[in-house]
């Protein structure tokens, strides 16, 4: 079986793998559980490569993410229950419904319009898709999901509640909630007690993600730089000890300190 661009050929290769006689016996005995936790780091992976503006890792990793959605579509369709094409139909609907000002006959294409639409379209394609499983209505943040990640999700979920008015009038109640949240920190920390400390401490990192809402600063983007400029300044202190010919184990904090105190200097004078 050779290399192409056609998805045919990826969706062959998927229901090769998971042939139950000649496949790969660890594709075979995957489930839609198993496999969950590869998609979203494969999502991760695409992100990741965005970010780093590696546009020929980005391919690939596109790829891996697209794989996911085959191996997907392949399980599915050994359950009889849909396969890669009614995903593909699903979507394309999905899209052209979404978007009347684009394939309808509406002309309207000022963004806050679209936005409104875009909105009601979705209400009411949730509402249908309750009725048809005959559910119950659910509250207003139930359909949020949990595997997000919690800072992402930290965010969806105030964004949604102060839609409805549940929300801080400014950010500086917000800050102030940030500053009553680290103090009951510290009074956990000074109790000893560790579930209370976990606990307090995901109250600071909640409220430290709405407070990043009400400035429109997505809290895991947020995160994401800080950890970048720790990696950053860690490496500084690695190649500051090679050029010596030493390594992390031959230095002491105080002399990673101030290795790292020389790197945050030199990054604000850029």
């Amino acid at each position: 079986m050779q290399p192409s661009r056609d998805i045919a050929r990826l969706i062959d290769i998927m229901a090769a793998l998971r042939d139950p006689q000649t496949g790969c016996a660890w594709d075979v005995r995957q489930t839609f559980e198993t496999i969950a936790p590869y998609t979203l780091e494969e999502a991760h992976e695409v992100a990741d490569a965005i970010a780093r503006g590696d546009r020929e890792d980005l391919r690939d990793e596109l790829g891996d993410l697209l794989l996911q959605v085959v191996f997907h579509a392949q399980m599915a369709e050994e359950e009889g229950l849909f396969d890669f094409g009614g995903v593909v139909e699903a979507i394309t609907t999905k899209l052209i419904r979404r978007h009347p000002h684009v394939f309808g006959a509406l002309e309207n294409r000022d963004p806050e319009a679209i936005k409104r639409l875009w909105d009601e379209i979705k209400s009411a394609e949730k509402r249908e898709r309750r009725e048809r499983r005959g559910g119950a209505e659910p509250g207003l943040l139930d359909e949020i999901p949990a595997s997000l990640p919690a800072l992402m999700r930290a965010n969806k979920l105030t964004r949604r509640a102060a839609k409805v008015g549940f929300d801080w009038s400014d950010p500086e109640q917000v800050l102030a909630k940030v500053s009553e949240e680290f103090e009951e920190v510290s009074e956990a920390m000074a109790a000893g007690n560790k579930t209370d400390i976990a606990e307090e401490i995901g109250d600071l990192l909640f409220a430290a993600a709405n407070l990043a809402r009400h400035h429109d600063i997505d809290p895991e983007a947020a995160l994401q730089a800080a950890n970048a400029k720790f990696m950053r300044r860690f490496k500084a202190i690695e190649d500051t000890l090679a050029r010596k010919g030493r390594s992390l184990k031959d230095a002491d904090l105080d002399e990673m300190e101030a290795i790292w105190q020389r790197s945050k200097l030199a990054e604000k004078q850029r």
